[in-house]
């Protein structure tokens, strides 16, 4: 059975499923962008996009019952968190690049672009969603290095 949306709570483990989340919405932000862009930036950012998912998944599977178990666990939360603002400065390198010629970035069922306005409009959304999926995910991972410090 499932719950109420409304009555749901945060998930300890909520820090890994954004991250997964932020991969995607990375990759479809990435795919977005021409050939003769791609080829330069989509590697390299996709691949810090990747490190979060590592670190955050490397982080959960550590349960903190030591000293040692928690200063690992936490490095790899902090090098969640590092990687996500370094994700975060790349995207907005991207962004810059795409916006140049957002109409390139988007083509029709058919096949024909999408008119600059339009096309513009869903860049921004695209940006947007992906900038509140990371203030999300640092806020969660912020939140499980001060739980880990505590313990």
């Amino acid at each position: 059975m499932s719950v109420l949306k409304q009555k749901r709570t945060t998930s300890k483990a909520e820090f890994v499923n954004t991250a997964y989340e932020i991969y995607v919405e990375t990759l479809n932000f990435l795919t977005r962008m021409s050939a003769r862009y791609s080829r330069l930036l989509a590697e390299p950012v996709a691949k810090l996009a990747g490190e979060i998912i590592d670190h955050a998944e490397k982080a959960n599977s550590i349960f903190p019952s030591s000293d040692q178990r928690k200063n690992l666990r936490r490095a790899h939360l902090l090098e969640a968190r590092a990687s996500l603002m370094a994700l975060d400065v790349r995207l907005t390198h991207c962004y810059l690049v795409m916006n140049q010629n957002p109409e390139g970035c988007f083509t029709t069922a058919k096949g024909k672009t999408v008119g600059a306005a339009d096309a513009s409009e869903k860049l921004d959304k695209m940006a947007q969603s992906l900038g509140d999926l990371i203030d999300q995910e640092n806020e969660l991972l912020k939140g499980q290095i001060e739980m880990v410090g505590k313990g």
